[in-house]
């Protein structure tokens, strides 16, 4: 019953906003027309609005999952129009706080301990409330955390009851993905259910506290003792799956432009190192902060920092990596990009498995060249390179490309990244300042002495398997002379193809047994041997017809 009047709050609230014009030329737009009448009209603020700004109040109204899908949906612009994913980010993932003394009451079940024991002050006001969790200032009793210093901290406390939450309306997002799977004209392009996969793997990660402790601590010891980013300490004594403690630092969101000049902050020097920590991320610690909008990127408000700034980081929720495969095609990718390469770019596609190896290299050169070459006819400092990255892989759709969930994620943050770097500097050139850093650190990674490095890491795995490799070899030597060697092949293709042709010869089987049944049948029918009749008909074939006849069905109908 719950679930049916959720979904029917999510009809109105559609209706409200008129989101059914998402649905035209749907075999869904006839249905939510005669649904209109009993829904009451959009005020002419509403009707007046894009569709994208309707979806997005929408998707506020319904609550803080929509709000959190709508911030996914806004990354996938290989995959929604430009005009409704630009308004999508404006997404504010901010909406009304839970109870103080609710939370007090979580920290205390998480922790194990009363509250007044964990913590020497508690404020029931949160600092912040976003749509998983909550954040209230706090300080530590004398003695507790790192080095013993009492000193003040924030709680992130997840929302109460929110897993039932998420759970209720990611299962009415999955329906509504195979509705509309089956009834718009553009699904195979959309991927609805592809969407929604991807919103409740995101909204996973986010629901261990823990995890995002473990986050926060890895990217502090990568940036430990930086000029160009600080990430603030966890208090793991005081941290569980549904409570996370941190140091408390002060900052300025890196938007607001006014605050930053105002403290005189060299801006331009901020702008250059956004730039310089992300591809650090991506390519040297291949573990980058994959939610980094504006409110989660914070500037060093320390008046000795202001020709030296520095970014503060929070909330590691999101988190990315790459394989080292697809950690060397993309920085490859970069450096063919910026020497317009456009042969090496179609090459490296194919060979990191993007694309399948029977596309033309010919063509996929000539497509990126179509999309690239535009770009160079401006100055640099109007180039983006996430644009061109995300146009290359549109394009590179057409030749079916396979796009990986790990590189979506780094081309949403690259979005974000460039968007805030030319926030800060208009002027901003977003390739001459990447392309030393990436040069620097492929120069670093594949040296002959990062090779040692990792010869020298993987020395024991390789001394354990060392005894048993002149037997192996010998018995691998000794099949082929004999010529009893065996090639094993294990596909989940061959299994499934197995099986339908076990099912098929079962069908086969039956349906010709079911045939002979229905010819003894007739043979009888025609010879009225001896025996019991029923209704002039003999007996058995009446047994043999019918017999015949289940077979027959059975076979049509078995899968």
């Amino acid at each position: 019953m719950k679930a049916m009047l959720r979904a029917s709050r999510i009809g109105r609230v559609m209706l409200r906003y008129r989101l059914d014009d998402l649905l035209v030329g749907t075999r869904a737009e006839r249905w939510l027309r005669l649904a209109k009448p009993f829904v009451p009209r959009a005020s002419p603020d509403i009707a007046a609005l894009p569709r994208g700004a309707r979806l997005r109040l929408a998707l506020q109204d319904l609550g803080p999952i929509f709000v959190k899908f709508g911030q996914v949906l806004s990354t996938r612009r290989d995959l929604i129009p430009a005009d409704i994913a630009e308004e999508l980010t404006l997404l504010q993932d901010r909406v009304k706080p839970f109870d103080g003394q609710t939370a007090q009451r979580i920290v205390e079940q998480a922790l194990g301990r009363p509250v007044a024991e964990a913590f020497a002050s508690f404020d029931t006001e949160p600092l912040a409330s976003a749509s998983i969790a909550q954040v209230h200032a706090a300080a530590l009793p004398p003695g507790a955390g790192a080095g013993g210093v009492a000193r003040e901290v924030v709680v992130k406390v997840l929302r109460p009851d929110i897993e039932r939450q998420i759970d209720a309306d990611i299962a009415l997002l999955q329906s509504a993905a195979t509705v509309v799977e089956r009834i718009h004209p553009r699904a195979d392009k959309i991927r609805p259910r592809e969407v929604v996969a991807e919103v409740e793997m995101t909204l996973a990660a986010e629901l261990d506290l823990q995890r995002e402790g473990a986050n926060a601590s890895v990217l502090r010891r990568f940036w430990e003792h930086s000029d160009d980013l600080y990430v603030p300490e966890v208090v793991w004594s005081h941290t569980a799956e549904r409570v996370l403690t941190l140091e408390r630092v002060r900052g300025i969101p890196s938007d607001d432009i006014a605050a930053l000049d105002a403290a005189g902050v060299d801006r331009r020097a901020l702008a250059a190192k956004s730039v310089r920590v992300f591809y650090t991320q991506v390519f040297r610690d291949n573990f980058f902060h994959a939610d980094a909008h504006a409110g989660n990127i914070w500037v060093d408000s320390d008046p000795a920092r202001r020709y030296n700034p520095r970014f503060i980081a929070l909330d590691f929720g999101i988190v990315g990596q790459l394989s080292s495969e697809d950690q060397y095609y993309l920085a490859e990718n970069f450096m063919a990009i910026f020497n317009r390469d456009y042969r090496r770019v179609a090459e490296l596609h194919v060979q990191a498995g993007w694309m399948p190896a029977t596309v033309r290299i010919d063509e996929l050169e000539a497509a990126a060249r179509a999309v690239c070459e535009p770009y160079f006819t401006r100055p640099l400092s109007q180039v983006s390179l996430a644009e061109v990255l995300i146009k290359l892989f549109r394009t590179a759709q057409r030749y079916q490309l396979t796009l990986q969930p790990q590189l979506i994620l780094l081309q949403k943050t690259l979005l974000n990244i460039e968007g805030l770097g030319r926030l800060l500097d208009p002027q901003l050139d977003i390739w001459a300042v990447a392309r030393p850093v990436l040069e620097r650190i492929l120069v670093e990674r594949y040296s002959p002495k990062r090779a040692s490095e990792e010869l020298r890491k993987r020395l024991p795995e390789i001394m354990t398997h060392a005894p048993d490799m002149p037997a192996l070899a010998y018995a691998w030597l000794k099949q082929q002379v004999e010529g009893r060697h065996q090639l094993a092949v294990r596909s989940a293709d061959l299994v499934a193809l197995d099986l339908s042709l076990r099912r098929l010869q079962r069908r086969v089987v039956t349906a010709i047994a079911g045939s002979g049944l229905l010819v003894v049948a007739a043979v009888l029918y025609g010879l009225h041997p001896p025996g019991a009749y029923l209704w002039s008909a003999p007996l058995w074939s009446w047994i043999s017809g019918a017999v015949g006849a289940v077979a027959l069905l059975s076979a049509w109908l078995r899968r």
